[in-house]
C-alpha cells in the first residue's frame, strides 16, 4: 500500500469505459494510459475476487504507481430490522475489507444503512454498533485498510455530513468518504467555493487537520430533487460548480483520492485533474 498523498489525486469509480475489457487489471492499464492516478474496484454487486485476482492486481498496481481503494456491496444494512440481514452485512464489509487489502486498496467505502421506521437517533446507535464491531475484528486480523463511511445522498439513507463526522470521532479507525455531489444533492445549498469551504472547515474541527492530508472523496454531477439524490450526471451536465469546488479543495490544502462517479467517467476525471494542475500552477505563479 502506498504511502499518504501529498497532493490530490483523481480516478475512476471502477474500470474506464475505453478499457479494453471490464477486467480491474485492464482497467488499470487504462488508467494508467489515460495519466489518472488511481481507481476504486467496485464490490457494489458483492465481492467476487478471489485472492489470486487480488495478488495480480496489487503487483499491477504497485508496477504502475497506482492507487486503489474498494467499494463494498450496496447490500448493507446495519440498521435493518431483520437481525440475519445486519450480520450479513458485517461479512460483506469484512469480505471487502480483506480482499481490498489483499489488492493493496488503502480504503474500503461503506453506505452504511437506511433509517427505515427508526428514528435517526436509533439509527445512529444501531450503526455505530455494527461499524464498531468490524472495526474490531479488522484490528484483530490487522488487515491494513480503512474503513470509510460515506456520505449520502438521499433522505432516507444514514449519512449526513454531521452524522458521518459524529460517528468518525466516536469510532477509533473509522474515516469519512465525503461524496460532495451527496452533500449537495441532500442539502439543496452546498454548491459554491465558501460552501465547501465550509464543509472542510468543518471536517477540521471534527476530526482535525489530518483528516484533509489523507482524504478520500467521490464527485459527479448530480440530479435532485426535495427528497435528495435522483441519479448521477454527467459534471457538465449538472449544477454543481466543479471549479469552484476544486478551488477550495486546493485552498483548503486537501490531500488525498478523488474519484470520479459521473457517467462521463474517465473523462470527467482528466477533466478534474487538468483543472487542478491548472489552478495549482496560477496559485504558484502569484
Amino acid at each position: 500500500m502506498l504511502g499518504a498523498p501529498r497532493a490530490l489525486l483523481f480516478g475512476t469509480a471502477g474500470v474506464p469505459l475505453s478499457a479494453g475489457d471490464v477486467s480491474t487489471l485492464a482497467g488499470l492499464d487504462q488508467v494508467k494510459e489515460l495519466g489518472l492516478d488511481g481507481l476504486e474496484i467496485e464490490f457494489v454487486k458483492g465481492v467476487k475476487m478471489g485472492l489470486d485476482t487480488a495478488a495480480k492486481v496489487r503487483a499491477k498496481a504497485t508496477a504502475l504507481g497506482l492507487r486503489l481503494s474498494v467499494h463494498s456491496p450496496y447490500y448493507i444494512n446495519f440498521n435493518s430490522e431483520d437481525h440475519g440481514i445486519r450480520l450479513q452485512s458485517q461479512e460483506r464489509l469484512l469480505s471487502s475489507a480483506r480482499v481490498g487489502a489483499a489488492c493493496g486498496a488503502g480504503s474500503v467505502v461503506v453506505h452504511a444503512g437506511f433509517y427505515g421506521r427508526e428514528t435517526p437517533e436509533k439509527t445512529y446507535a444501531e450503526i455505530k454498533t455494527g461499524l464498531a464491531a468490524v472495526i474490531s475484528i479488522v484490528r484483530q486480523e490487522r488487515i491494513p485498510i480503512a474503513v470509510r463511511i460515506e456520505t449520502m445522498g438521499k433522505h432516507s439513507q444514514f449519512g449526513t455530513l454531521d452524522e458521518v463526522l459524529q460517528l468518525c470521532r466516536e469510532i477509533d479507525g473509522l474515516k469519512p468518504c465525503l461524496d460532495f455531489a451527496h452533500i449537495h444533492a441532500r442539502e439543496g445549498r452546498v454548491n459554491g467555493y465558501d460552501d465547501f469551504r465550509r464543509v472542510l472547515a468543518k471536517v477540521v474541527k471534527k476530526l482535525g487537520a489530518g483528516a484533509l492530508k489523507n482524504a478520500h472523496i467521490h464527485v459527479a454531477g448530480i440530479q435532485y430533487h426535495d427528497k435528495g439524490e435522483i441519479k448521477h450526471l454527467d459534471l457538465d451536465e449538472s449544477d454543481f460548480r466543479y471549479d469552484e469546488w476544486i478551488e477550495a479543495l486546493r485552498d483548503s490544502g486537501v490531500e488525498g483520492l478523488v474519484i470520479c462517479e459521473s457517467p462521463n467517467l474517465e473523462g470527467d476525471a482528466m477533466m478534474l485533474k487538468k483543472l487542478y494542475g491548472a489552478q495549482t500552477q496560477r496559485h504558484a505563479q502569484r
